[in-house]
């Protein structure tokens, strides 16, 4: 079930509110001295193709965007831990400048919900009276913010509140909060006086659990659809975040100092940018243009343009990921970022010459920049990421037909900038066909001679928050165990066939990797070694920093390396695809067998809260799925 859209007009905070909260923020933030850890949740099953490098080599988003809002407001004593490079971290034992945190905050996706709630459980071992206020968010709870307090009494630990929304909702809260903290009093009982006083039901984007035992929950209250930031212009810098990361190590606590700047590039040599939000199709299985209130959402030109040079400058990060929806959504605003990243490079500077950045777009909205493409590559635009979904349109239809597709790939190319194709494999297509493209396997064939050098493709699997969620539990399609194996969340990435009709579904779970087996093979790595689709136009232009007065057999040296280093990128792919296979096939093998052996028991109905939930008033929750019991529920039992 999609979420519900606020009134019209009402979609978004006033222009400025942002920056003036963040105002209000500093002017009280010496009074406070807040200390923060924000963990980043990340269940390490999930390492496998296509995402097994830039799972680990990329900073996500979110957690940066929150430390970035802390710092900016003055909290600087703020630390961000990935459990990407700090398994072992324990909550528990988790201590900043030698005392316990004020704030515990945790960032999650359904994927690794696990590992979050884990996170929480170790927090709440911590003795009540010193315990920091729990604070979840992310797209678990944005989507299921249930999942993070517990009803069982046998079970007691539970978040203290959950922000179903972005920065501006965190500090709305923080703002409610410190007003009526007491000097020396801990958060979390400011808290809890400012959640039984009622001043959190008017901050939209919370949902915190009343009359608690002990961190049992007896019910939910839910404070509503969050407002957004419409002018993204607004976000606070996210160099402020990289400063806070916590050193990558195998211990339990926290390190003395975060990660030095000039080491940043080693770990995180990929750095993500919020440049647009929003996406104009409506597709059912996602949960993108609900999220955003059908809201499409920019930062200008140049504040992109200086956020990479201040990137480069303090860390060295020369590639870039646009954590964009669609970045080729509206017309004029991608013209108007890539004039201004191009004019930047045309005149010159230096970081905007030599960084590279990938992004994503669609099929159709590729083919309607046509005339744009040159432009879009000179503001430093070097792979493209499209959602081909299945070409033949039986899934569905947003202009990516095969003949289009292709179009779109041979335009990318020309221009220079790499096509990286999304696939997503589903019931109705089979592995090969002979008479027309319908096939995945046939499909993954042209994409490879069309110069594609890297690809995905998952299984169309249930996703919180899109209009199939609901339907595909209530339908009986989607899986509640297999082989007496339980369906958990990491598994739900769509390397696992967890949701089909199919008479025999480990078919569908070896096409899969059948597909991955026909694009990385020994094969098509020799045949890239003298027949290389990554020597395209610009390839082997110079990204690396040569000195004036460097002799021209260096420079003849260079130019000859870049060339070599174009040419053998293509072979380069099919290496790293052909390792991160064996993970796949390690990881997703022993589910196919399962499917082969059964039995398979579906599930009839979404997975809803446990807890009773309701709005501040009484009414409906607004992230409460069909099925959710309401505080009356709890009282018939």
């Amino acid at each position: 079930m999609e979420l519900p859209r606020r009134d019209s007009g009402d979609e978004l905070v006033k222009p400025g509110e942002l920056a003036a909260a963040r105002v209000r923020l500093q002017k009280i933030a010496k009074q406070h001295d807040l200390k923060t850890v924000i963990a980043c949740a990340f269940d390490h099953r999930t390492r496998m193709l296509p995402f097994i490098y830039a799972d680990m080599r990329i900073v996500p988003a979110g957690v940066r965007a929150i430390g970035s809002a802390l710092a900016a407001c003055g909290f600087e004593k703020t630390r961000i831990v990935l459990q990407q490079w700090n398994r072992n971290f324990r909550p528990s034992q988790m201590r900043l400048d030698g005392e316990i945190p004020d704030m515990f905050l945790v960032s999650s996706v359904q994927l690794h919900s696990a590992q979050c709630k884990a996170m929480i459980r170790d927090a709440c071992l911590i003795d009540p009276a010193d315990r920091p206020l729990i604070i979840v968010g992310g797209p678990l709870v944005i989507y299921e913010p249930w999942e993070v307090f517990s009803a069982d009494p046998d079970q007691p630990w539970a978040a203290d509140v959950a922000v179903t929304g972005e920065e501006y909702i965190l500090m709305r809260l923080l703002e409610v909060v410190l007003s009526v903290r007491a000097a020396g009093e801990s958060m979390r009982s400011a808290f809890i006086r400012a959640r039984d006083s009622g001043m959190l039901d008017e901050i939209p984007g919370l949902v915190y659990a009343k009359g608690s035992r002990d961190c049992v929950s007896d019910e939910l209250v839910d404070t509503g659809i969050q407002r957004l930031v419409g002018d993204l212009d607004e976000l606070p810098d996210p160099v402020l975040g990289y400063s806070l990361l916590e050193q990558p190590s195998k211990g339990a606590v926290l390190g003395a100092k975060a990660i030095p700047a000039d080491r940043i590039a080693k770990y995180g040599p990929v750095g993500s940018l919020v440049l647009t939000l929003g996406c104009k199709f409506s597709c059912p299985y996602c949960p993108i243009p609900a999220y955003n209130q059908r809201q499409y959402r920019a930062k200008s030109g140049e504040r992109i343009a200086e956020e990479i040079k201040t990137l480069y400058d303090t860390y060295r990060i020369r590639m870039f990921f646009g954590a964009d929806d669609n970045f080729f959504n509206d017309k004029d605003r991608t013209l108007g970022i890539a004039e201004t990243l191009a004019s930047k490079v045309d005149a010159g500077s230096r970081p905007h010459a030599k960084v590279r950045w990938g992004t994503e777009a669609t099929v159709h909205d590729v083919i309607q920049m046509e005339d744009h493409l040159p432009l879009i590559r000179r503001a430093g635009l070097w792979a493209l990421w499209m959602g081909v979904e299945d070409m033949s349109g039986t899934l569905v239809k947003k202009g990516q037909t095969a003949d289009k597709t292709l179009e779109a790939f041979s335009l990318l190319r020309e221009n220079g900038i790499f096509p990286v194709p999304m696939m997503m494999h589903h019931d109705s297509q089979p592995l090969l066909t002979r008479k027309d493209r319908s096939g995945l396997l046939n499909q993954v064939r042209l994409l490879r001679k069309a110069g594609a050098l890297y690809m995905q493709v998952l299984m169309l699997s249930p996703s919180p928050g899109s209009k199939l969620f609901v339907e595909t539990y209530a339908s009986g399609l989607a899986y509640k165990s297999v082989g007496a194996r339980q369906v958990e969340p990491y598994i739900g990435d769509g390397n696992y066939v967890i949701a089909s009709r199919a008479d025999k579904p480990w078919r569908k779970q070896f096409n899969i990797l059948t597909a991955y087996f026909y694009f990385f093979n020994p094969v098509n790595f020799l045949i890239a070694l003298f027949c290389s689709k990554s020597n395209i136009p610009l390839a082997s232009a110079d990204t690396s920093p040569v000195s004036e007065g460097s002799p021209k057999r260096s420079k003849l040296r260079r130019r000859i390396s870049r060339k070599i280093a174009a040419h053998l990128a293509d072979a380069g792919m099919q290496f790293f695809g052909m390792w991160g296979l064996t993970h796949t096939v390690r990881h997703t093998l022993g589910w196919a067998f399962r499917l082969m052996r059964g039995p398979i028991q579906r599930h009839s109905g979404p997975p809803v809260s446990k807890i009773p939930m309701r709005g501040p008033g009484g009414e409906t929750a607004s992230h409460a799925l069909p099925g959710s019991p309401e505080p009356s529920d709890r009282q018939a039992d």
